[in-house]
């Protein structure tokens, strides 16, 4: 079959989910829930892609085009109904001998594998294809009606139903496909608005192929994979959906998650064999996790890659530029950000390290800070392999501590530190005999007075 092509209505404003932000520029698993949408039909090798959006709604197109640069964007200048909505990218499949998939932006949980069905059907023979779903509770949705012989013969809004209707469970998720573009084109010119809304329905286009003796078809996906975001509520349903997946996927290559409900992937996470994950842990966008990892409870982390047999954690986080190499150890209270670790070093405890670079085997002490921001820029910390750096020092950037060298707990590091040097850099010690047990004697006296 002809390489297909996916117009993806993505106009609504998303007035219930109470935002300034458009609908489907809203987050699931650390991605816009448009993008999911676009990765599904990339996935089931849909090879072109157009976005209808609203007037003002560039920040939607933008977000297109950076998951598909090749992508058209078409504006429906008024929001008339899903068949004007359609009409607005007539421009990318009018005469074109193509299969044409309508897609919904607020849709993310779609899977390509049922994309992949529906393109099935329409190599089989089907002229028209409906995405449908058993409902338990079928209130709000357009009916799938069949004719005697059990073939699809239209698909009834809940508005214009019948009593008799409103009783099918059987339900429109609103995605449908066509055969070819013609077919499209010639049904939408004939759908009209003679309905409760008065908008032009998509949905008509099943009711005049029938009527042309066309083949119009269903494949059945489930509730939850059909969802439709249009609340805050809704995008926390599809949330805890997306999450079991990618807790489900991960396990299934061999991680372990102890408590797997309290661990939280993004669409993007690599994971690989023999990792485990405890409790309470937040896996952004951009993050690689190697074989043999082990990251403790409460971590944070993002944009970020660990190497083979490294640990992370408890309460670490690990932010953007964050490179952890084979068996690093990042320890309990830790931040690193643009920052590599190196194999075999030990960052173990209460320690920020920023805009900075670890040697091999080095030690980090507890307490210890790079100070890489002076106010206007950010500067790096270099640390040599097999460095140790004492409990609670500051190491000034831009500075050197060479391979081997030792620096002294409590220092203030200001100037490059040779290989195998020892640098201190504190005020001496000094120390009074008896002075303290004057000054109590002093204070017993007063207070009897």
């Amino acid at each position: 079959m002809t390489q297909a092509l996916a117009i993806i209505l993505a106009a609504g404003k998303g007035t219930r989910m109470k935002s300034d932000l458009p609908k489907v520029l809203h987050r699931l698993a650390g991605a816009p829930m448009l993008a999911h949408v676009l990765r599904a039909a990339s996935g089931a090798g849909i090879g072109r892609a157009g976005l209808v959006v609203g007037p003002d709604m560039e920040a939607v197109g933008e977000a297109g085009l950076a998951v598909d640069p090749a992508a058209q964007v078409f504006v429906q200048p008024e929001q008339l109904g899903t068949a004007d909505a359609v009409k607005a990218a007539a421009a990318a499949f009018e005469g074109a001998k193509r299969p044409v998939l309508v897609l919904y932006g607020d849709t993310p949980l779609l899977r390509a594998e049922t994309l992949k069905a529906v393109l099935g059907e329409l190599e089989a023979g089907a002229d028209l294809v409906v995405i449908g779903f058993e409902a338990a509770d079928p209130t709000g949705y357009g009916r799938l009606l069949f004719d005697d012989k059990g073939r699809l013969a239209g698909i009834r809004e809940e508005k214009d139903a019948s009593v008799a209707e409103r009783a099918l469970a059987l339900c429109n998720s609103g995605i449908m496909a066509f055969r070819a573009a013609e077919t499209l084109t010639g049904l939408l010119a004939r759908i009209g608005n003679d309905n409760a809304n008065r908008e032009y329905y998509l949905t008509d286009a099943v009711a005049l192929a029938r009527a042309d003796d066309l083949q119009a078809r269903v494949v059945l996906s489930n509730a939850e994979e059909v969802l439709g975001v249009n609340s805050r509520a809704e995008l926390a349903v599809a949330e805890e959906i997306m999450q079991r997946r990618l807790r489900a996927a991960a396990m299934a290559q061999g991680a372990t998650l102890v408590a797997p409900e309290t661990v939280f992937f993004s669409y993007d996470t690599v994971i690989g064999r023999d990792v485990t994950i405890e409790p309470n842990v937040i896996v952004g966008p951009g993050v690689r996790i190697a074989d043999g990892v082990t990251i403790r409870g409460f971590c944070h982390i993002e944009q970020a890659s660990i190497g083979e047999g490294a640990t992370v954690g408890p309460f670490a986080r690990l932010r953007p530029g964050a490179a952890l190499a084979k068996h690093a150890h990042v320890g309990n209270f830790v931040e690193i950000k643009n920052a590599e670790v190196a194999e075999g070093a030990k960052v173990n405890h209460l320690t920020y390290i920023g805009d900075a670079s670890i040697g091999a085997k080095a030690n980090i002490g507890a307490g210890t800070i790079t100070c890489n921001y002076d106010g206007f820029a950010k500067h790096r910390t270099e640390i040599g392999a097999g460095a140790f750096i004492g409990s609670n020092s500051s190491l000034v950037a831009p500075v050197k501590i060479g391979d081997g060298a030792y620096v002294g707990s409590g220092s203030v590091i200001t100037k490059d530190v040779a290989d195998d040097a020892l640098a201190v850099a504190r005020a001496p010690q000094d120390e009074r005999a008896g002075w303290a047990a004057k000054v109590r004697a002093r204070r017993a006296r007063d207070k009897s007075k």
